[in-house]
């Protein structure tokens, strides 16, 4: 397993709170309820809540220039 010896995070730990990040921003959860402590792994959770909040912005983005063409 994957150790950062100096900081006792470990990899795996790090894709977890990430996903857990994504997750929580695909159903709407806010970033400040982030159930992390430690700088490693708040960051790894924000990193997760950021590209699937920027994946949502993007998707309505497609969807809201499809409803337009349709209508136009």
């Amino acid at each position: 397993m994957a150790r950062d010896i100096k900081l006792g995070w470990e990899v795996e730990a790090l894709n977890k709170a990430y996903r857990q990040g994504y997750m929580a921003a695909s159903m709407g959860m806010d970033m400040a309820r982030c159930p992390y402590r430690g700088e490693v792994v708040i960051a790894a959770w924000e990193a997760g809540w950021d590209d699937a909040n920027q994946a949502a912005r993007k998707k309505r983005a497609v969807q809201e220039d499809d409803l337009f063409s349709r209508i136009a």
